[in-house]
């Protein structure tokens, strides 16, 4: 009985702690503080370019995002309304949220989704009673807070970029700095009354609010990363890695977060201090098997090692064989992947380097791995350096070390054996049709699917190196036909056009496909149907710039790395189990209460169960296959409609059709 207790126990923290299958969470920064508004006993908090409230009273703090209400990401500005008791925050793109103190969010997009001619970009705004006027690219918009709606819009043909009132005037400011002034009873949309003026009020940003709670709000702590960089992303041992990933030529601060079990760890910042050199642009990072908090990251300078998070030492051409790319600066010594073999020997890859491209570090020993297939790059006035941008590391199943040419010079990826230091090199780029595949970049990402096949990501889509062709001197790519079935013989390639960032495959043999501009799409194990494609249109999707994508297959959470900060989708596929029996197959909700809409979710299958629910009577109710161990039910019988409250069965049988287990549902109607 004791036995018993414990397990049921168990099962009801981990129900409580599953996330509902089909939602989303966002992860984003309230570290930098930029703006405060008062309302009443609340704080509205702007920082990094999100949204917090703090109560003064009870000390609760709540975090917004698109989750939440919000209709966007990328906050610039935030005003509270005093007479219509709204918060007005305004995005990077001109969409505008209101805000109320209970958390009720309205939407007013009219500036973000009309066609206008001229800059859209709001620079500032200024409350007057219950309106708000907003300083604007092309002039003036005169938003009213309490009937949410636009009233009227001023086109003044310059750029405002601050608006002041004293008495009844307005007062415009343009870039330029003149100001223009008009009497509020005027017919503000005629631009012939307004005049240009020398004399004016003061058109400073009010900080009476930042000021007086500044101390304060630097004392809370609202939760969540430091940074909302999440270019390169990792998931191993429970936890999140993360770091900045590649920046397309921009400079961000190094970063490396871990998040574990809801809780972010920043590594050590302080590096430059004790480096003597910048620290910055940390493009990837791998974990010692041996000790999973003993870490090596590549940066845009050099390669750096961590224990528990701290700093312990750095690697440059002055204590290694890491070169720089020009032979002479110290800050630009590329190493652009770093990898772990299953032996625990690190392999570091140095781009555009003058001698060297790859790296063994053993035992404390760097040791140079000349490859002569990697020295093709010419630039700078020096010949074969080596390869523009070789990244991406990941070891296959076979415990093979694969990599990309991440650049437009020369597209290629990469197969080494670590055992015997042997490169396979696949420049060879062709379709099983003989088409010659035509890329205007490098190959963007890799990984391998359940069936051991190499997937690759390029500008012109995926396209896959099957196992049995491995072997071939130069092998074709297949790319995938999908069918149209619109009773022709036609088929299209699969997202074809497409530029693929990234690939992640789940424990049911899913593809997920990260895009740049585009979001991301969920491909069937067959890779024949297009199961989901989530858009900031159409999901909590934080941009459609998608940079990695990682899965943490024994939940099924799937995480997003995008440009503007970390969010996350809770799929339906888990980690397989070996065999199935009463105490890891279990359903939850379980009972489903009747205001519970959601997906029913049975966990703890073997891959591809075929799973069934029974009435009491052994009815059929509904049918279907495992994605990895997991399968859900909406609940509802084979016609559509909601099943009657009572116990319901789930019978289970593995693949080849041996008997599985059963478990039982309750639902309360």
């Amino acid at each position: 009985m004791k036995k018993v207790i414990i397990l049921l126990l168990s099962l009801i923290s981990i129900q409580l702690s599953m996330a509902q299958i089909g939602s989303w969470r966002n992860y984003l920064s309230y570290h930098d503080i930029q703006q405060i508004q008062a309302a009443g006993n609340d704080l509205f908090v702007l920082a990094s370019n999100g949204l917090y409230q703090y109560n003064r009273q009870d000390h609760s703090i709540y975090t917004y995002d698109k989750t939440k209400g919000l209709s966007d990401v990328y906050i610039n500005h935030i005003k509270w309304c005093q007479q219509a008791k709204r918060l007005i925050a305004v995005y990077s793109n001109s969409n505008i949220d209101l805000v109320e103190t209970n958390g009720n969010v309205t939407n007013i997009s009219d500036i973000y989704t009309k066609s206008i001619t001229g800059d859209k970009t709001i620079n500032s705004l200024t409350i007057n009673g219950q309106y708000a006027y907003l300083a604007c690219g092309f002039g003036i918009v005169k938003l009213d807070v309490k009937n949410t709606e636009i009233s009227e819009s001023y086109m003044l043909n310059f750029s405002v970029t601050a608006i002041a009132f004293e008495g009844n005037n307005i007062y415009a400011k343009s870039k330029s700095n003149a100001v223009w002034t008009a009497h509020l009873s005027n017919n503000l949309i005629d631009p012939n009354n307004w005049q240009q003026t020398t004399t004016y009020p003061s058109f400073a940003e009010d900080l009476t609010d930042y000021n007086t709670y500044i101390e304060e709000v630097k004392t809370l702590n609202p939760g969540g990363p430091k940074y909302n960089y999440f270019g390169f992303l990792k998931f191993a041992n429970n936890q999140l890695y993360s770091c900045g990933g590649e920046t397309n030529g921009q400079t961000i601060p190094a970063c490396i977060q871990i998040l574990r079990n809801g809780e972010w760890q920043q590594y050590e910042e302080g590096v430059s201090e004790k480096t003597g050199y910048s620290y910055v642009n940390i493009t990837c990072l791998d974990y010692d098997p041996n000790d999973v908090n003993h870490v090596f990251a590549g940066a845009r300078n050099g390669l750096y090692e961590f224990r528990n998070g701290a700093f312990v030492n750095f690697y440059n051409s002055n204590n290694s064989p890491i070169e720089a790319y020009n032979g002479k600066s110290l800050n630009y010594q590329l190493v652009t992947g770093v990898k772990f073999d299953n032996n625990g020997t690190l392999w570091i890859l140095n781009s555009q380097a003058p001698t060297q491209s790859v790296i063994k570090y053993a035992n404390g020993t760097f040791t140079s791995v000349p490859k002569s297939e990697l020295m093709k790059l010419s630039d700078g006035g020096i010949n074969n350096k080596s390869n523009g941008n070789l990244s991406q590391m990941m070891t296959d199943s076979q415990g093979a070390v694969w990599f990309t040419n991440n650049h437009w010079a020369l597209p290629a990826f990469y197969q080494f054996n670590t055992s015997n230091n042997s490169l396979k090199v696949y420049d060879h780029l062709v379709n099983q049709d003989g088409v010659v595949i035509e890329l205007q970049g490098g190959i963007t990402c890799i990984a391998e699917d359940l069936d051991h096949h190499i997937w690759i990501g390029t500008n012109a889509g995926p396209f896959m190196l099957e196992r049995s062709k491995m072997d071939e001197t130069n092998p074709s790519l297949t790319q995938v036909k999908v069918p149209r079935n619109d009773g022709t013989n036609y088929a299209d390639y699969l997202l074809a056009g497409s530029l693929i960032t990234s690939i992640a495959v789940d424990a049911g043999g899913r593809k997920w496909f990260g895009t740049r501009d585009n979001g991301a799409y969920l491909i069937s194990a067959d890779n024949m149907t297009q199961l989901q494609h989530f858009t900031v249109e159409n999901s909590n999707l934080l941009s459609n710039n998608i940079m990695s994508v990682v899965i943490n297959n024994e939940s099924g959470e799937v995480f997003f790395g995008t440009d503007q900060g970390l969010c996350s989708y809770m799929s339906d596929a888990t980690t397989t189990y070996s065999e199935m029996s009463k105490d890891n197959v279990w359903a939850y909700p379980n009972p489903v209460s009747p205001d519970y809409t959601g997906l029913i979710t049975i966990v703890g299958l073997t891959y591809n169960a075929d799973v069934k629910i029974l009435s009491s009577n052994g009815a059929l109710i509904a049918e279907g296959r495992s994605n990895g161990g997991t399968f859900t039910w909406d609940g509802c019988d084979q016609s559509g409609n909601r099943v009657a409250s009572g116990v319901y069965m789930v019978a289970t049988a593995t693949a080849d059709g041996s008997k599985g287990t059963v478990c039982k549902i309750a639902i309360v109607n």
